[in-house]
């Protein structure tokens, strides 16, 4: 059963307004902006990535839900699950507490249960955040207005690469993967002004196509203009093979942004040395995805993104966090 199918069925069950028919990242009570991500052993991480980056993990990606609201923190409560001596443990509670401190975050309770010896380890965290003057939807977006990205892609799915590769991997694509950054501060000064808007986590073509789905229009992105870090080219170029590459990947925790295109965003009190590019626009028509590279159109890809669906196999198919489709 895919994802998707899931979240069709609930929508029978989450029918109050707060939950916002499950077409976003989030639910907005009572000005409270609310989500929760879970993270799994051999889904999310490595069994060999350090526990207290799993922590840092666990806490940066739902922070990254409250960022493509234009949220501040407020408040969690934690899912542990142990197992064993309780040194892993140990070591990943030190991860989330210094996430935790780093963006304010308070930890307000939460359930501990224990697993059997050798099961994996399934982790969550609900965030709620107090809601900024705005809470933008994915489904505001309109024809006309400009397309931003904040942050860069493709980092983490190299990074996952690397240590799929060698367990010992270490630099910057591989903290990337392992410690995200959420992009708070940046969502906090886009979102009074977007349209639509919301973060990067299961790939940015896959989690376009929800945005234009939602806000029943035609996103246009030019692969050109995709940002990419220097450790990234470095690693796989900036062809077009390489920028479909980091486009889909995943784990990225960037913001998707739609603008009027009298907004600069430059001119916003972003914070120093972000990193934000026009990747493209809305469009009048159906709710679709286009994409261009060196002024061509460029066939969309059979695989978008990172989608979780029922399967009796194993593995790591690919690293990012689901959200709501």
């Amino acid at each position: 059963m895919r994802e998707r199918e899931v979240i069709e069925r609930l929508r029978r069950i989450a029918t109050a307004p707060e939950a916002r028919g499950l077409r976003d990242d989030v639910a907005v009570l009572d000005g409270l902006v609310i989500t929760h991500d879970s993270i799994a052993e051999g889904v999310h991480f490595l069994p060999h990535d350090p526990p207290a980056s799993v922590g840092w993990k666990l806490v940066a990606v739902n922070l990254s839900d409250l960022a493509g609201k234009g949220a501040t923190p407020a408040g969690a409560l934690l899912s542990l699950t142990i197992s064993g001596s309780g040194e892993w443990e140990q070591a990943l509670l030190g991860g989330i507490e210094a996430a935790c401190e780093s963006y304010g975050l308070p930890l307000l309770g939460g359930d501990t249960i224990a697993l059997p010896l050798g099961a994996p380890r399934v982790l969550g965290l609900t965030v709620f955040g107090r809601a900024g003057e705005r809470v933008p939807q994915r489904s505001g977006g309109q024809p006309g207005h400009a397309l931003w990205l904040v942050g860069t892609v493709g980092d983490a799915a190299v990074g996952l690469e690397l240590l799929q590769a060698d367990r010992n991997a270490d630099g910057p694509l591989v903290d990337i993967f392992r410690r995200p950054i959420p992009q708070l501060e940046a969502g906090r000064a886009l979102a009074p002004l977007a349209s639509a808007m919301m973060d990067v986590s299961d790939g940015l073509l896959i989690d376009a196509q929800r945005m234009a789905e939602a806000s029943s229009c035609q996103l246009a992105i030019d692969l050109d203009r995709l940002p990419l870090s220097s450790a990234f080219v470095a690693e796989r170029g900036h062809d077009l093979r390489s920028r479909l590459f980091a486009a889909t990947g995943g784990d990225d925790y960037a913001l998707l942004a739609a603008l009027p295109a009298t907004v600069d965003p430059v001119t916003l009190p972003l914070p120093n040395r972000t990193r934000i590019e026009r990747i493209g626009s809305l469009v009048a028509g159906k709710a679709s995805l286009s994409l261009t590279y060196a002024g061509e159109p460029v066939e969309l890809p059979e695989r978008l993104g990172f989608e979780h669906q029922g399967t009796d196999n194993r593995g790591l198919p690919a690293p990012p966090m689901a959200d709501r489709p």
